[in-house]
């Protein structure tokens, strides 16, 4: 199908400097959508005539700009022709980044993205985890089908994103992929670095994510309660799959390590100190970073009770692992059976970890985050801001009973 196509030349009176001059403007318009840009010339506004898109008159000024007005012109059709000729999809935006780069092909939005990750699944496992690979190839499967339910294209030029594609894009996300706002935010994130790339490879002149702020919403963890772990630990679990999983989240509770981390963690990773305790030396998955766990008690008997599992032997594990989505289903069902009112999943176990059985025995937040694997300690924070938090609303119970107590004189 042939795209209207149109340009313009035009000033902005109210724009003009104190000597009456205006700078003189170039407008791109295809299919509707509009690419501005000033030509670096300046005219007397009283001798601009708006209908012709040209200077008034036959002074040498007149006929210097007219002239490159003509040039550029020429040019731009050019560009438009060569584009019809070779049936590319056509923006506005392209047409002006092929004359801005000197008849050189505009990059392609998608192109880019998808340069990218198959760049970055080379490096999984040394600089790359896994799942971050998986969140940049989902995030470029939801770019591409923002770009063919509002373009009606199959890719855009990179140059055509801009402020309103960014929040168009944040808005598809939550109404059309139905996430929440923070699970939006990470893949507008990760979209971000994409056009950070053309940024840098001077593919597009100016940054559309300068005006755009991310302000991700604070998430309330969940964590089990010292009598919640407690009654989970001591209920009685019929089944093998059951207990195996019940007996997983344990570990986990003792240890903070995530899902795919005690999936992945092998008997070659557990040591024995001088002193005859045990702990783990490894590296989390999501992030690399390596972290020492010294094994409490709890853990050991754990480890201890499955070290003759058949799975454990033959697949150097230290306990079997069911998938991340059975084992989130069974603890639904344990959760019923001790009388657990919060959603069990494997991830909540990493929470209580950290807030139950280590912040709040007073082991230093320091060294809690060294334990997770955090890189930055401001992320282990947060698990001390919900001890305060806790605190506060203890104590505010506390307060309340003990209100109408009184004094002797």
């Amino acid at each position: 199908m042939q795209n209207s196509y149109h340009i313009l030349f035009y000033i902005k009176k109210g724009k003009a400097d104190q000597k009456g001059n205006a700078n003189i403007y170039l407008r791109i318009t295809v299919d509707g959508q509009r690419s501005e840009m000033s030509i670096n010339r300046k005219v007397p506004v009283e001798k601009w005539n708006a209908r012709a898109g040209r200077v008034k008159g036959v002074s040498q000024l007149a006929q210097e700009i007219n002239s490159y007005i003509s040039t550029l012109t020429v040019k731009l059709n050019r560009i438009h022709q060569n584009l019809v000729e070779k049936n590319i999809p056509i923006s506005a935006g392209m047409v002006k980044s092929i004359f801005l780069n000197d008849g050189k092909q505009t990059k392609m939005l998608l192109e880019i993205f998808d340069d990218h990750n198959v760049r970055m699944e080379k490096l999984i496992g040394k600089e790359f985890a896994l799942g971050t690979y998986k969140r940049y190839h989902t995030t470029r499967n939801h770019v591409g089908e923002y770009v063919k339910l509002e373009y009606l294209k199959d890719d855009i030029p990179v140059s055509d994103v801009n402020l309103k594609f960014i929040k168009g894009f944040e808005y598809f996300l939550k109404v059309t992929k139905a996430c929440n706002h923070n699970s939006a935010l990470k893949y507008v994130n990760n979209f971000k670095k994409i056009v950070r790339i053309a940024v840098a490879n001077d593919w597009i002149s100016k940054d559309p994510f300068y005006n755009y702020k991310v302000q991700f919403k604070t998430v309330e963890r969940e964590f089990l309660s010292k009598e919640e772990l407690q009654r989970l630990i001591d209920k009685e679990i019929q089944g093998e799959r059951l207990g195996i999983v019940r007996d997983m989240f344990v570990l986990c509770c003792y240890t903070g390590l995530a899902y795919v981390d005690v999936q992945t963690l092998s008997r070659e990773e557990i040591y024995q100190n001088e002193e005859g305790g045990y702990y783990i030396k490894s590296k989390r998955s999501k992030t690399d970073s390596g972290f020492t766990i010294p094994l409490l008690p709890t853990a050991v008997k754990i480890i201890e009770k499955y070290k003759d599992h058949p799975k454990v032997i033959n697949k150097n594990c230290v306990i079997p692992v069911l998938s991340n989505q059975k084992s989130n289903a069974y603890l639904k069902e344990i959760a019923g059976r001790c009388d657990i009112k919060k959603n069990l999943t494997t991830h909540l176990a990493r929470h209580t970890f950290a807030t139950t059985v280590t912040l709040s025995n007073g082991v230093p937040i320091e060294t809690v985050g060294k334990m997770l694997g955090h890189k930055n300690l401001r992320t282990t924070q947060h698990y001390a801001q919900i001890i305060n938090k806790k605190v506060s609303e203890d104590m505010a119970v506390l307060k309340e009973k003990l209100k109408n107590t009184k004094l002797n004189k």
